[in-house]
Order: C-alpha cells, then structure tokens, then sequence
C-alpha cells in the first residue's frame, strides 16, 4: 500500500469507494501473531503464538481473560486491544451489578462491533488496529466470534487470523467437521475431557503451521485459553502447556500444517514473511 490523498481521514471516501484508512487497520491485524480458535458443542479454545521483541525480553501476552465465561485473542496492536479489553471488562461487570447474570456473549460482540464502527466515521478518531477472537461460554452454548477494524462481527466454529493464518485456516477447514462429531456424541464426563483435549491439539497443530522460519512452537511462545460447560475461562501455559507439545511431537510435529502450507499458501507465504522482517508494532 502507498499514500495518497484520500486516505489522509477515516472520513474520506476514494473514488473506488473505500475508506483506506479502515483497510490499513485490517492490514495491522493480518501483520499480527498468528491466533486460532476453535468449538464443539460443549467448548471453545483459543490459541495463539507470542512474540517477544527481542532474545533478552518477555513474550507479549496475547490471550486475555474478560471474565470467567470469556476471553479474548488479539492480532494486531496490543495497545488497542488493551483498551477493548478494558471496556469488554467494564462491561461485563455493569451487567452483573445491575441483572445478577453474566452479560450474553452475542450482547457484547453487539456492542463491541458498535464502538469499533464509531471510529470509522468520526473525524477526530482512527479505527481500531486489532482483531479479536472471543471465546465464550453462556446458556445458548460455547461461541467463537472475530471482530475486525470495520465494525463487522463474524461467528465461526473454527477460524484463524494474523500473520501466515492461511495454512492454520485450512487444517481447521479440514478437520472441523470431525472435532464437531466427536465432541457432539456423549455427554459423559469422559467425553468432554477426551473432546477439550482433542480441540487443544487441533488448536497446537494449526498453530504450529503459523510458525515462521526455523522457528518451532515452545512453551514459552504457546498459548491456550478454554471456556466451556462447568469450565470457567483459563490459560494453559508455561510447564501446563508442555504435556500437550510433547504430544504434538510425537505426532511428528505438525506435518498437516506444512503440507497445507504447500499446497495454499504460495507466493502469499513469502509476502507475509517480507512483512514480518519489518518489525511492526503488532504483536
């Protein structure tokens, strides 16, 4: 992309008819660390890599929890995300002081999708530079929602967004419909473990697709945030994350995702990758 006098203001239309100064937010969110998510009919999962801006510094967090039936995923600029994340928050808390009840999930995308679009058509302000990918847990059931710059919200049963999110995407496109299977037939407690660690596993594997270069997926660039039936929204990191790799490794490392990045990926890989050489804000 390139400047020119019509991306100046988020008001300004180009003659084509785009507001550029909303695609160059969408743009942030496609330079951001890989997240994945996806749901059964009793859980939802999110998963996401996280970057670290050098050898001698932490990893960013990038799973954030929102309250005990939600939690977000972010790609894109984390300070942002940190402000949505502050205002989902207040949000949910409001609604609990004044109804008892934890805030339905479909609510608060509606609301959220509000305040991202509020910024696409004020003068003084800039949209949001991160998407979201929300994981929740109401009485309709788990859900899993991605938020964009523009103020649209999409409901997904599985999904992947951020930098090289292409080959993430296409294993969950072809293994979704059989995680949805195995985690619809019994309702036994044995089943549900047996699903949320087949949704975990599912979730490592497409993320282990999105990892760039020489790079592997660790314990210390892994993240993995569960929501679902008698389960409130937590994070498995650190040592809590290594069971699953080793396993992930002993399935040979997630050789699905590379052959996925062969067969879709392409050119768009190599373009992708230029871009993270840049080292942009997004994390």
């Amino acid at each position: 992309m390139f400047r020119n006098q019509y991306d100046t203001d988020v008001t300004v239309w180009s003659p084509e008819g785009r507001l550029l100064q909303v695609e160059y937010a969408m743009e942030s969110v496609k330079q951001g660390s890989a997240c994945v998510g996806i749901r059964s009919s009793t859980h939802s999962v999110l998963g996401a890599l996280k970057r670290s801006v050098s050898e001698l510094s932490s990893h960013q967090q990038k799973i954030l929890s929102i309250d005990t039936h939600l939690g977000i995923a972010i790609a894109g600029l984390t300070a942002d995300a940190r402000t949505l994340a502050k205002y989902m928050r207040s949000e949910c808390l409001n609604h609990k002081y004044v109804y008892g009840t934890q805030m339905p999930s479909g609510r608060l995308m509606t609301d959220l999708a509000d305040r991202h679009q509020r910024t696409t058509q004020t003068y003084v302000r800039r949209p949001y530079g991160v998407g979201l990918l929300v994981a929740s847990y109401d009485k309709t059931g788990p859900h899993l929602y991605q938020t964009c710059p523009s103020g649209n919200v999409y409901e997904y049963t599985a999904t992947a967004i951020g930098a090289r999110s292409q080959s993430g995407r296409t294993y969950l496109e072809k293994h979704y419909e059989s995680v949805q299977g195995d985690a619809a037939g019994d309702d036994s407690s044995t089943t549900t473990t047996t699903s949320v660690d087949d949704l975990i596993m599912h979730a490592l594997r497409a993320l282990a697709g999105c990892v760039s270069g020489d790079g592997e997926l660790t314990k210390a660039n892994g993240s993995i945030g569960v929501v679902g039936k008698d389960t409130k929204f937590h994070l498995i990191e650190g040592d809590d994350l290594q069971p699953y790799l080793d396993r992930l490794e002993l399935e040979g490392g997630g050789a699905d995702d590379d052959d996925d990045d062969d067969d879709g990926d392409g050119d768009d890989g190599d373009e992708k990758e230029e871009e993270a050489k840049a080292e942009p804000m997004e994390t």
